[in-house]
């Protein structure tokens, strides 16, 4: 009942400038990202309502030659059917599929992906999530799976996934709080994008 989110919000999108762009005149060009990393699975990523944290994303990206101007673009977006990994239902739903995917991973004899952290990161908070980004993927999969062989199910295809990190290190010395922690939100059913813009300063 409580399931189907259609309210806007307001995110964040960090990016190369030239992408800036293209999004502004060329909204319906959206690329996803399909890395095997990534953190909710496949899809176009934004912040939820943190600039900050998107121009910092960008910059460091930026620093690391991965593009050439750090920008931010604004997003305008429902999530409407969410993943929301700060819900206890999909929370639960999420460890049946990675116990699912084990067993498959398992008749076959092959290893599942890790979590794995980077060279460069002092706070080891596990950046790249190859095991997080194929359960979800295998999830939406057995999803799509199910209802094309099953019309009558109740399961839905979920139009985004959303989240809750923590990284960055300690915001004061003790604190449980840290300085990077943040909402990401992962659209994959792009009408869920009402529109972009530029923010303000």
């Amino acid at each position: 009942m409580y399931s189907s989110r259609s309210n806007l919000l307001i995110g964040f999108h960090g990016c190369d400038e030239s992408v800036a762009q293209q999004l502004l005149t060329k909204p319906k060009k959206v690329k996803i990202s399909e890395k095997p990393f990534d953190w909710l699975g496949h899809g176009f990523y934004v912040w939820e309502n943190n600039y900050d944290r998107a121009l910092q994303w960008a910059k460091d990206k930026e620093k690391k030659g991965q593009i050439k101007k750090a920008s931010v673009i604004g997003v305008v977006f429902t999530l409407d059917y969410c993943l929301d990994l700060i819900d206890s239902e999909f929370i639960k739903m999420l460890s049946v599929y990675y116990e699912l995917m084990q067993k498959d991973f398992s008749s076959i004899e092959k290893e599942l992906p890790k979590n794995k952290d980077v060279k460069e990161d002092e706070h080891k908070d596990l950046l790249i999530r190859e095991l997080d980004c194929a359960v979800i993927q295998y999830l939406h999969q057995k999803i799509k799976e199910e209802i094309e062989q099953d019309n009558t199910t109740l399961l839905k295809e979920f139009d985004s996934a959303r989240g809750v990190f923590t990284e960055g290190g300690p915001a004061f010395p003790g604190a449980g709080v840290q300085k990077k922690s943040h909402i990401q939100i992962c659209i994959r059913n792009m009408n869920c994008i009402k529109g972009f813009f530029l923010p303000r300063k």
